[in-house]
């Protein structure tokens, strides 16, 4: 597999300032003094909700006390997972789209603020959770995909159907006026999805179709860190580990590597997956990695060595997985197709882990 070539006076530092020191490779949880949770004596909990919701994306809070989905009713659920996730205790946003939702946010500095955004009615819209009615909804010219808050909390990127890339900020008008969010001019780059570094310095891509990733500094976005090969199949999900050690990269090939952010090589792969990679998550120790798949289970692997340690039944295939913030809790979603002579489709959220 081709490694890739650096972009002209880039470093690591430069991309990771913030990562972790990494334990030698394939160093075993004994050899380490780490203790795994016992995944095969844990269940999932599965939750069947009424009608045809259909989420699109759940996502985690900042400090794991809130749990959102957003899908084709145009609503936003937020549960309180430590009390309940069953579909009637989800306290309910709505009235910022006309239309299917794609994609939800959370502000990594503060719990209760979030985005959300829609391709079929071109907005992405804030929200405060305490109260019902968004806070601000920004109309756009482009069909927005997927977006996703720098770790300061006051800019935001989001990807496009048009396989575009583009940017949000927080600004005045004037010294006097109030903060609202505005579209960053003239600045974009080809992506289909991204996710930012931990230090906000940077930016991975993947674009459809591509069997690379790409590494790019920000806010300059040019010359990249780093282009490299990953997958035959084209890149599907993105990954970054919390401690800045590993970049995951899921395909359609459903093979799951991983890219020592030190010198940029694949480190490690993970083939026990048979089915085409939806999503990727890291656990908040970056210990362990969850895979969706376009298989009915979520698969469980231990990063530093790639062994699988658990898989979890899902009732269908999930577009997402999420572990939580800061416990061995993750949440997922999906939705069953409807069978001949059977009843409609069912959609589930579910949850697998300990919350105490």
């Amino acid at each position: 597999m081709s490694s890739g070539q650096l972009g002209n006076g880039s470093n690591e530092e430069e991309f990771n300032p913030q990562r972790a020191q990494s334990p030698p490779p394939h160093t075993t949880f004994e050899a380490r003094g780490i203790h795994p949770p016992t995944f095969s004596a844990l269940k999932p909990r599965d939750y069947r909700m009424p009608g045809q919701q259909s989420f699109s994306h759940i996502a985690w809070n900042c400090d794991g006390k809130k749990l959102a989905a957003v899908g084709v009713d145009k609503i936003t659920r937020i549960w309180n997972p430590d009390k309940s996730i069953e579909p009637r205790s989800a306290a309910q946003y709505a009235g910022g789209h006309s239309d299917d939702v794609d994609y939800i946010s959370w502000n990594p500095t503060h719990p209760d603020l979030f985005c959300t955004s829609s391709q079929r009615d071109r907005r992405i819209v804030f929200w405060d959770a305490r109260q019902s009615r968004y806070t601000q909804s920004c109309s756009l010219k482009q069909f927005p995909l997927q977006t996703a808050y720098h770790p300061n909390g006051r800019e935001l990127l989001y990807t496009t159907a048009g396989n575009q890339m583009f940017f949000l900020k927080l600004d005045k008008d004037t010294p006097e006026s109030k903060e609202s969010w505005k579209i960053v001019p003239g600045m974009s780059t080809a992506a289909t999805h991204a996710i930012w570094n931990n230090a906000g310095t940077g930016i991975i891509t993947k674009y459809n179709g591509s069997s690379a990733y790409r590494a790019l500094p920000y806010p300059a976005l040019e010359p990249p860190f780093k282009t490299a090969a990953a997958h035959v199949a084209g890149v599907q999900a993105l990954a970054l580990d919390p401690r800045g050690r590993y970049l995951a990269t899921g395909g359609g090939d459903s093979i799951v590597n991983l890219f020592d952010l030190t010198d940029w090589i694949c480190a490690r792969t993970i083939i026990s997956c048979e089915h085409s990679v939806n999503s990727l998550s890291f656990s908040h120790d970056g210990e362990y990695i969850a895979i969706a798949s376009e298989g009915s289970y979520i698969e469980i692997c231990a990063t530093e060595t790639a062994a699988p340690l658990h898989r979890v039944p899902a009732p269908a295939p999930a577009p997402v997985v999420a572990w939580h913030p800061s416990r061995y809790v993750m949440a997922y979603c999906g939705q069953n197709s409807s069978r001949e002579g059977g009843g409609p489709p069912v959609t589930t959220i579910s949850m697998f882990g300990l919350m105490e």
